[in-house]
């Protein structure tokens, strides 16, 4: 090497000979001040004094050279120090190590501001912290192995009880002891676990990043964003799919901006309805005991003696009861799988006898009504018209203008009537139905006679208060006006 030429210091040669260097320190300077007075009388010319310089080190990466190390070292002490009284409840420190490298030479060729600058820019502080890692990714930091078992006790509290967890710590310690029968409706907890490997890990990071442990919780159950699509079907409202998914409306809309909050939905069409993925799910293994119900049957007798229409209880009907043993697992709360250890049957159900007439009378409808025309359409309906009530419906344009009764029944009145029906019709059928037949043309019954479902009462006409050939017909039960679409 040529007088004057000068190889930068290699740090890592550096840092493998400190333990030399610091023994030998005495020596080297000797010799280092030897070398290069020896090479300066070499040098008439050169009346220049020996200087130190430092070489400033992150990690293996080379910042710059700097006149005196305490000014670097000054700088950082006090940021430290500000970040310790920033931070009082974490242990702090640098993120990275910065070594200085000392060089013996005549012309000091640094660059101070550069060199504080890149380190201003490198350094930060990081507090010591766990980690709780989900499947090898760490997912949320807290401040102490406590917390961290905090947060995760606190997930699983959420699906169990305190009381239920207890129990199951003590009786893993003394697991030479065999589990008794359950008692009538007692539930025993098996296993409390998570379905992904989660694990607390020593971690550095930065002091913002360290949640508490609440914050931990509501991180691991909100979890990620994941996409997922759903199908309109027949039925299907903005509303009702959004509660599906657990969205408001407004999200659902945010979530497809081309839909119309007011707008049809397209069967068959795909909505994004992108939902949170927990990043923990809490598995949940339980023995449980339950007395369920034994539905009852239902027995209908048909009772020749009884009229057609009448029903009559001849025994009440009861549920039974029996005692299932099962185990159940859940996972984030939905039960998942169900497997049935033993069931028991503990009461029989009685069932539910009841006897249904069938004898036909002739006078007395069956409550099952027919049409009264011959096909026609209905003109108009029950309710407002014209500023008063519309007590029935109107039916126009039949195939023929006959008019028949709707069941079996005697007729209570045939004639004209004086407020507006024309030729009216009234049959009572003898079962809390009574039934009104308005306008007729023409009336085929009279007073007193018995009609069968079905049976030709008269002609539509256009009698009374009528714009048009129709039949206008009314239905009663018990006495209260009814819709004539509920029944016929």
């Amino acid at each position: 090497m040529k007088f004057g030429e000068r190889l930068l210091p290699n740090l890592e040669e550096y840092k493998s000979r400190t333990s030399q260097f610091m023994k030998k320190v005495a020596v080297t300077t000797l010799a280092l001040s030897t070398l290069t007075f020896s090479s300066v009388s070499a040098d008439d010319s050169s009346d220049k004094e020996l200087q130190t310089i430092y070489h400033v080190y992150i990690n293996s990466h080379y910042v710059g050279a700097v006149t005196n190390q305490d000014n670097v070292k000054n700088i950082l002490e006090d940021k430290l120090e500000d970040a310790q009284e920033e931070y009082k409840d974490y242990q702090v420190t640098w993120n990275n190590d910065i070594t200085y490298i000392p060089e013996n030479v005549f012309t000091a060729k640094t660059n101070n501001q550069e060199v504080l600058n890149n380190i201003t820019k490198s350094m930060a502080v990081e507090a010591n912290a766990f980690a709780l890692v989900v499947d090898d990714k760490p997912v949320a930091y807290v401040k102490d192995k406590k917390a961290a078992d905090e947060a995760l006790k606190k997930i699983k509290l959420k699906y169990v009880s305190e009381d239920e967890l207890k129990e199951l710590e003590a009786r893993k310690k003394d697991s030479t002891s065999s589990l008794p029968a359950l008692k009538e409706n007692e539930t025993r907890l098996l296993e409390v676990s998570f379905k992904e490997n989660v694990e607390a890990e020593k971690a550095s990071v930065a002091p913002k990043e360290i949640l508490t442990s609440d914050e931990a919780v509501d991180l691991l159950l909100k979890g990620s964003l994941e996409e997922k699509k759903y199908k309109v079907e027949e039925g299907d409202v903005i509303g009702s799919i959004a509660e599906k998914h657990k969205l408001t409306t407004a999200e659902l809309l945010k979530l497809n901006p081309e839909l119309d909050e007011k707008g049809a939905l397209k069967i068959g069409s795909e909505l994004n309805v992108t939902v949170s993925k927990p990043f923990v799910h809490t598995v949940v293994k339980k023995e449980v005991n339950k007395i369920e119900k034994i539905a009852h049957d239902k027995q209908v007798i048909k009772d020749s003696t009884m009229n057609k229409g009448d029903t009559k209880v001849k025994q009440e009907g009861k549920d039974g009861e029996k005692s299932v043993t099962f185990t159940s697992t859940e996972v984030n709360g939905s039960q998942t799988e169900k497997n049935i250890k033993e069931e028991k049957d503990l009461k029989e159900p009685v069932k539910y006898i009841v006897l249904k007439g069938t004898k036909e009378t002739p006078s007395r409808g069956s409550g099952k009504f027919a049409w009264p025309t011959n096909g026609g359409y209905i003109s108009s309906k029950q309710g407002p018209r014209w500023g008063k009530t519309h007590k029935g419906i109107d039916i126009a344009r039949p195939d023929d203008k006959t008019i028949k009764s709707v069941d079996n029944g005697v007729v209570v009145s045939a004639g004209w009537d004086d407020g507006g029906y024309g030729n009216k019709v009234v049959i009572d059928h003898q079962n809390g139905y009574k039934t009104i037949y308005a306008h007729l043309d023409s009336i085929s019954v009279s007073a007193g006679q018995t009609v069968g479902r079905g049976e030709k009462i008269g002609i539509m006409g256009t009698t009374g208060q009528s714009t048009g050939v129709h039949l206008h017909i009314e239905v009663y039960k018990n006495g209260s006006l009814i819709n004539p679409l509920d029944v016929l």
